[in-house]
């Protein structure tokens, strides 16, 4: 089996870019938050996520995680189905 490392990883979010995601990540005492988005930005070391509005409809924001996080597991990301 092959190590990922993480310029692996930043090319597999670069391809993703423009994608819909499903991202959890792990708040630490078993807390997770589960957030659905589109992949906006990829910089060289993070990877920011425009996250749709809740129920409160404050409108879009925008959410940054390392590609460190997703070595660690501590963020992962699902591809949503293409519609």
């Amino acid at each position: 089996m092959k190590k990922a490392d993480v310029n692996d990883v930043r090319k597999a979010v670069y391809h993703y870019r423009g994608s819909r995601v499903v991202v959890r990540a792990n708040k630490g005492r078993h807390r997770f938050d589960v957030n659905e988005g589109v992949i906006k930005e990829v910089y060289p070391y993070i990877f920011m996520i425009e996250v749709d509005a809740g129920k409160e409809g404050d409108g879009n924001r925008t959410i940054s995680y390392s590609y460190n996080d997703l070595l660690t597991q501590d963020v992962k990301m699902t591809l949503c189905a293409a519609d």
